[in-house]
């Protein structure tokens, strides 16, 4: 399984996307360069209106689109542990439509306008988006605004996407091979910080919940201060600005306390093993280290360590224990992009006929060569190199300028992380990796996985 997948899985993808025919009539199927990735800065106007309601506006006349995004600061770690999963729930929800907006109109209506949209949650925060020709901003603005203040949560609308979930469940987890994954290492490597559940939740929660639970949920977190709007591409900016004001200005700040969770995990002493079996039919290991806070020097170095190990054809992982030993059909070592303390996972899918534990101890060999001997300088150049060329691809569209925006905004409050966060990298010496590498890629810091097939189980 790739990273992406395992990536899909940890942020409960959804299936809500809607690309509609007569977009190419808007931009081309893959948009040219964004001019703020040509000039190698990108600029960005923001304000707060009176309500709380942060605004983000990005100014690019490369191709006649607008990307419209709002990201609400509410995730999977914000969640009653008795009522898990509302977060993802509430991603569905608020597409059943508004006091406004007929149920299910709110797709067909980007659709017959030439766009698309989507949504994914996380376990920090949710993100909406509709990408449209330049000409419908305005509707976009409108149905953001509807899905803030006038969303339909009634009883119908409730039990519609409660089967909707339920289903993609059974999808993208009961019945996707390696789909239990990400549960299984974060309900064993967290004790008490609420990472220790995914997005997707526990569907039982879902069936409790009464309607006057869930329309608490909606005026709590679903409100403009606790919410960006980001919009990015071909627009004017007092034009848009006008448009913001006309929609969102008379939106009320809520009034309930928005629950932060203050929960610190703490620091692990001894390593944690776990076998799980489910319907696979290879073995596979995963290795999980409690991590740094998004935004901090460690986390960027532990993402290059990541680089290392498994990005490319020539990283250490997939030469060594891929091509050269045969132990894997595949490897690979990310960092969710968490908020608080996340988790480095290394995993490995063993080649057919290869035990667990030898491919464990192949990966561990990489992990030791990476914590007892520096970098050479070719490969710390590489790195370097893979970190400005990932930077400058993730800001080379206008969706993706427009996500950045608004996640370093809701993490940090600090929008012009976008255009230094490549400094953050640049500064990481041979040294700073090899110093965090020692500091959490230990064994008493992590919990291995045998995800293993269920025919191997003891009865």
């Amino acid at each position: 399984m790739k990273l992406k997948a395992f990536y899909a899985l940890a942020m409960g993808a959804s299936v809500l996307s809607v690309q509609a025919n007569a977009q190419a009539k808007a931009a081309p199927a893959k948009p040219a360069a964004t001019a703020a990735a040509s000039q190698g800065r990108i600029k960005f106007t923001e304000y707060d209106l009176p309500n709380g309601l942060h605004v983000i506006l990005h100014e690019d006349h490369a191709t006649p689109i607008v990307t419209v995004s709002v990201m609400y600061h509410v995730g999977s770690k914000n969640e009653d542990p008795k009522r898990t999963g509302f977060a993802h729930f509430f991603e569905h929800l608020l597409f059943e439509g508004s006091e406004n907006i007929g149920r299910g109109e709110y797709m067909k209506l980007v659709q017959a306008n030439g766009g698309q949209l989507n949504a994914n949650t996380s376990q920090d925060r949710t993100f909406y988006f509709e990408t449209l020709p330049s000409n419908q901003l305005e509707l976009a603005l409108w149905m953001e605004s509807e899905r803030m203040l006038h969303a339909k949560i009634d009883t119908v609308g409730v039990e519609t996407q409660r089967k909707v979930v339920k289903e993609e469940k059974k999808q993208s987890f009961d019945n996707r091979p390696y789909g239990q994954l990400l549960n299984v290492v974060f309900e064993n490597l967290y004790t008490t910080h609420p990472y220790r559940w995914t997005p997707i939740g526990k569907e039982q929660y879902i069936d409790e919940a009464k309607i006057t639970e869930f329309m608490n949920f909606y005026k709590t977190f679903y409100v403009p201060n606790n919410a960006v709007l980001v919009i990015g591409g071909d627009l004017t900016v007092d034009q848009t600005k006008a448009l913001i004001e006309k929609y969102f200005g008379d939106i009320p700040k809520g009034t309930q306390a928005i629950p932060r969770p203050t929960e610190v995990e703490p620091a692990q002493t001894a390593e944690k093993r776990v076998n799980f079996y489910d319907n696979v039919q290879l073995p596979a290991v995963i290795m999980a280290y409690h991590g740094a806070a998004m935004g901090t020097d460690d986390y960027y170095a532990l993402q290059l360590l990541n680089q290392l190990l498994s990005q490319g054809k020539s990283s250490r992982f997939q030469k060594e224990i891929v091509d050269k030993q045969q132990k894997a059909l595949a490897v690979g070592a990310f960092a969710l992009p968490n908020e608080d303390p996340g988790a480095v996972m290394m995993f490995g899918i063993a080649n057919m006929g290869v035990q667990p534990e030898d491919l464990e101890k192949a990966m561990d060999a990489e992990i030791e060569k990476v914590v007892s001997t520096p970098l050479t300088d070719v490969e710390y150049k590489k790195l370097m190199n893979q970190a400005e060329n990932d930077f400058i691809s993730q800001n080379s569209r206008v969706a993706g300028i427009v996500e950045n925006l608004a996640t370093d905004y809701t993490y940090f409050h600090n929008a012009n992380l976008i255009n230094t966060e490549l400094d953050k990298y640049t500064k990481i010496t041979k040294e700073d990796l090899q110093r965090v590498a020692k500091k959490y890629l230990v064994k008493s810091n992590r919990l291995v996985v045998y995800y293993l097939p269920k025919a191997n189980e003891k009865k």
